[in-house]
């Protein structure tokens, strides 16, 4: 008999769901909650055009208020599922499951600690989150493997055969101790890939991810990397990013040829009571038919969508208002974790 081969899929592989979880007033959200529901709408409408969405929430009645919102929003109830769970926070990115496929069809839930992003904010019930929605049964007979090793799931990007990135700074912040021969071990092996391309380049100011590669660059296809640019040479990120832009030209496909490459255009400086705020357009999620791109109300969001079109050109670009986001240091993709077709197992 054969033994089943596991992979990490590509964000562009077909998916049963996208999980997200609603904000209320115990999560950091509270200050502008009213402002960042509209983006969670506005979310949840734009996936659920296309698939279902998985929401957590925690108590019924953040569900009631939730459904309300939606209803008004004209969002399709029936493609949402809701699942009730204790969460911290709503980065469902880092503190969702990461999930293998077989090629028996199988799923294996990724469970890795989530330590707050090295410990920076309380995460008690984040790490637990996993566990939490596995016992509540939505993801059926997959299973689930505890991994005793900090990783976010905005830290790693995937091609679906193979090849995985990051970022050197991300994990040596997580894992100070270890040698990158170390880490790249475990990453490869539990993420079931054959090789691993680090950057050594990239940061956004208003981030404190330690340089989540899900803010950077991202595979659009095996042969294929989106990256955030900065073409502003008086920017305090232009001569960082334009090193990192180098060290993709410098990656190689397993085929040994050069990544073709899209670059995104640079949002004006969005501050916050003075306090700069990562608006990075690399933030997008990929879901069944479309590409879901961040949106900052700025001139360069209509470039970014003819950028992801592009570089995307089977699928559907949609721009979500993600403003309000940026506020807690994240966007689109860090609040989101799509989950593989097969995974979903809901009434």
């Amino acid at each position: 008999m054969t033994k089943p081969h596991w992979r990490l899929p590509a964000e562009w592989a077909p998916q049963s769901a996208v999980l997200l979880a609603w904000p209320h007033a115990g999560t950091d959200w509270a200050e502008r909650l009213a402002s960042v529901e509209t983006t969670y709408a506005a979310l949840v409408k734009a996936i659920t055009r296309f698939e279902p969405v998985l929401l957590a929430v925690a108590s019924p009645e953040i569900r009631a208020h939730a459904s309300a919102l939606l209803s008004a929003e004209a969002v399709d109830l029936n493609a949402v599922h809701w699942v009730p769970a204790d969460y911290d926070d709503t980065w469902l990115r880092d503190s969702g499951p990461i999930t293998l496929r077989s090629t028996d069809g199988d799923s294996c839930l990724l469970d890795f600690r989530f330590t707050g992003w090295g410990g920076k904010f309380e995460a008690g019930r984040d790490d637990a989150l996993v566990e939490q929605l596995r016992a509540a049964g939505v993801f059926g007979a997959a299973q689930h493997e505890r991994i005793d090793f900090a990783l976010e799931g905005g830290a790693i990007d995937v091609d679906g055969e193979g090849s995985l990135l990051s970022t050197w700074h991300c994990l040596h912040e997580r894992h100070p101790d270890a040698s990158r021969e170390a880490i790249e071990t475990t990453l490869l092996g539990s993420l079931r890939q054959d090789r691993l391309l680090w950057l050594e380049h990239g940061y956004l100011e208003g981030d404190d991810t330690d340089a989540h590669i899900d803010t950077l660059a991202r595979f659009a296809s095996p042969t294929r990397i989106v990256y955030q640019a900065c073409d502003d040479p008086g920017d305090s990120h232009y001569a960082e990013l334009r090193a990192m832009g180098e060290e993709l030209a410098n990656l190689r496909t397993t085929a040994g040829q050069p990544y073709e490459l899209f670059a995104l255009p640079w949002a004006k400086p969005i501050l916050d009571e003075g306090r700069r705020l990562a608006a990075s357009y690399a933030n997008f999620l990929i879901i069944n038919g479309a590409v879901l791109m961040p949106a900052y109300g700025d001139p360069a969001d209509i470039k970014a969508a003819e950028v992801l079109a592009r570089a995307f050109p089977d699928r559907e670009v949609v721009p979500v208002p993600c403003r309000p986001l940026i506020w807690q240091n994240g966007s689109l993709h860090c609040i989101s974790m799509q989950l593989p077709e097969g995974v979903l197992h809901v009434e």
